[in-house]
């Protein structure tokens, strides 16, 4: 003789309160997993005068990037990996450091431009030995981190404004700036020599979907409960 099973349903006043509670966590800080994201970094290519070239590959997209300023030199294949030990570079928005050996160094201070030929979201900065450099971009930018690296240890002090920093130590570690940008000028002061790299970890994409505000979605949760239980009456 055959038996059907009969699969357990949620009634829809428990769906509802499930979603309600879903939506109060979501919407008052109940914990949430999070975690680092992986960076895309920079492969410098062309060293030349006054400027170098390179690629950024963000998922299938390629970016030409180009530095533009007075350098000392640049390591665009073979050479001393500066980016080790790892640790500066790590965050809680940063799952890797640069890689390899490659790497912008600059020794006379001055004013030094980054090019994008698409526009790159929150462009990362990575660091290596930043010592009593006073830098400034202009724009807001945010220390994501800092820490003992090849030549020793320091602090990046931002400055009043929030748009650079003071290098008090041999700085290693990375910096963000927030926004969207096919360009970033900054200025820096002169030194033996301090290197960078440039990273990213997304571009650009359409706008999110409208978001309702907290208020909204409480009033919404609690006009569905009071609806669902209605019914049920019924």
């Amino acid at each position: 003789m055959a038996t059907g099973l009969r699969s357990k349903r949620r009634s829809p006043l428990k769906v509802i309160a499930a979603s309600c509670v879903l939506a109060s966590a979501l919407l008052f800080g109940h914990p949430a997993a999070a975690g680092a994201a992986p960076v895309f970094w920079t492969d410098w290519q062309t060293p030349l005068t006054a400027s170098v070239a390179g690629q950024l590959v963000v998922g299938p997209d390629t970016i030409d990037v180009t530095f533009a300023g007075v350098y000392w030199f640049a390591q665009v294949g073979a050479g001393t990996n500066y980016w080790n030990p790892s640790a500066p570079y790590i965050s809680t928005t940063v799952d890797n450091a640069p890689p390899a050996s490659d790497i912008i160094a600059l020794n006379g201070g001055g004013t030094a431009t980054i090019n994008f030929s698409r526009p790159v979201l929150d462009p990362l900065i990575a660091l290596v030995s930043w010592n009593g450099n006073t830098v400034n971009f202009g724009v807001p930018i945010e220390i994501l981190s800092y820490g003992r690296g090849y030549w020793g240890n320091g602090t990046p002090i931002l400055n009043q404004a929030g748009t650079g920093f003071y290098g008090d130590g041999e700085v290693h570690g990375v910096i963000r700036v927030p926004g969207v940008y096919s360009s970033l000028t900054f200025t820096h002061t002169s030194e033996n020599w301090h290197g960078l790299t440039v990273g990213a970890v997304g571009l650009p994409g359409p706008g999110p979907e409208p978001v309702p505000e907290p208020a909204s979605l409480v009033l919404f949760g609690s006009g569905a409960l009071a609806l669902a239980a209605r019914r049920r009456r019924r």
